[in-house]
């Protein structure tokens, strides 16, 4: 008599829940992950992003001589701008700036390393500095246009043939595909930014969401703004988590920059804003105290306003910025709050050693009740030449992660087509493996004419 052998997967807690697994099991009975689709041994390893519960007393780097590690992390097309407090970021070592033309107007700044907040980035390229301490005057009365969340992949396409239109029991009337879940794969195009979501090739559910949306300043001027989240996989409801940080997020940006506040302010503002929502799903423990494993999720957001570029984050998703013309280097405009990040600062290892490790991933930040302290980190740049910000998830600077890669998978036309071309990086993500949720948002960064500057 035949009999059917039991798969074994090989696994002793579930991937996407730690449930404790018997050698049969086909799908974890708590959360439903398929264990058919773990990977192999030797296949690439699926590596979500889970929390570090406490801080770290992170050591001193050992003595060393200058240049015998690796300073991948010093990206040499990084932008100066200024740091989360609003104040212009050093350039140590670097010659005098040029005087300054007048109080909204400080001159380019020269070349050489510049600091955002805690991290130090090489800055050789020449760039106008920014000033956040203007007042902005407060607007009159500006309707606030809601952001537009990632909710489902398109109007009634299919996802699979781009033509047939989809019945109402979620297959394609003309290849008979069967549609993702509503998170599984969604898009969104509003105002020029663009951000595509999926859920990969690996994981049960998409554990990401996104905010997309355009609005104006007090003086009519355009702002186009974007948010990524990327759920804490070890923690409870982290699909909940992202989906509330990015709506609350993009609806605290949509109604501040109207109002006349600096959008580096704004973003900060924003952050805190996505904290609290985050915070609020957090059941309470039989002490009164938030549970443990409370929801949470990382962020990363992006705001175009006024000719600055402004990005904001905590966690380990990214943003890069990639310049149309690229002769120019592109730059990674964020630095990771994770234990690799930790260990490169630390002199102990070298980027790549870093990233190899299992704890790579590990973050020192995030939104949550549980987060031990919230520290939004904010930066504002003014770019000069036009360009497009990619904000993303690690779902896809895992197969892109130095700014040089990422311009190269990026589309030429990426500004002109950013839903275009965030398809094209979820595509490139999936052909590398799909280990992880995918979310990217493009949000393109034109430089005003001349003499078309604000006042």
């Amino acid at each position: 008599m035949s009999q059917k052998p039991k798969p074994s997967h090989g696994l002793a807690a579930c991937p996407g829940c730690a449930e404790p697994l018997d050698s049969g099991d086909r799908f974890c009975g708590a959360c439903g992950y398929d264990l058919s689709a773990a990977p192999a041994a030797g296949e690439g390893p699926d590596r979500p992003t889970v929390a570090i519960g406490t801080p770290v007393n992170w050591p001193d780097a050992p003595p060393r001589e200058p240049g015998s590690l690796s300073t991948m992390t010093q990206h040499p097309g990084d932008l100066p701008g200024t740091d989360s407090g609003g104040h212009d970021l050093p350039a140590d070592g670097a010659a005098p700036a040029a005087p300054a033309a007048g109080p909204a107007d400080p001159g380019p700044a020269a070349p050489g390393p510049a600091a955002t907040g805690d991290f130090e980035l090489a800055a050789p390229d020449p760039r106008a500095a920014v000033r956040v301490d203007d007042p902005v005057p407060a607007p009159a009365s500006v309707p606030v246009p809601e952001a537009v969340t990632g909710a489902a992949h398109g109007a009634g396409l299919c996802v699979a043939c781009r033509a047939g239109r989809v019945d109402t029991d979620g297959y394609c009337e003309n290849c008979g595909h069967a549609q993702p879940r509503e998170r599984d794969h969604m898009e969104r195009e509003f105002g020029g930014v663009a951000a595509v979501s999926d859920r990969g090739l690996r994981h049960h559910r998409n554990e990401d969401a996104f905010a997309v949306s355009a609005t104006t300043l007090p003086d009519g001027s355009p702002a186009t703004l974007a948010v990524v989240c990327d759920g804490v996989s070890s923690a409870t409801r982290p699909d909940e988590a992202s989906a509330a940080a990015a709506e609350a997020a993009g609806a605290a940006l949509c109604a501040a920059l109207p109002r006349g506040t600096h959008p580096q302010q704004a973003m900060h503002e924003a952050i805190v804003a996505a904290s609290e929502a985050v915070n609020s799903l957090a059941e309470k423990a039989a002490d009164g105290e938030p549970q443990r494993n409370a929801p949470a999720c990382t962020i990363v957001g992006s705001v175009v306003a006024d000719g600055l570029l402004v990005v904001g984050w905590v966690g380990d998703s990214r943003a890069y910025w990639v310049p149309d013309d690229r002769t120019a280097p592109a730059a990674r405009l964020t630095e990771d709050d994770s234990w690799a990040a930790q260990m490169v600062a630390a002199g102990l290892m070298n980027e790549a050693e870093a990233y190899a490790d299992e704890r790579a991933h590990a973050i020192t930040g995030w939104l949550g009740a549980d987060a031990y302290e919230l520290d939004p980190h904010t930066v504002a740049f003014k770019p000069d030449r036009s360009g497009v910000v990619v904000v993303c998830t690690d779902g896809l600077w895992n197969y892109a992660e130095d700014p040089a890669d990422m311009a190269r998978v990026v589309p030429a036309d990426a500004a002109d087509h950013p839903l275009h071309g965030a398809r094209v990086l979820v595509g490139h993500a999936l052909d590398g493996g799909g280990h992880d949720n995918i979310t990217v948002a493009l949000v393109p960064f034109a430089v005003p004419p001349q003499g078309a500057g604000s006042a």
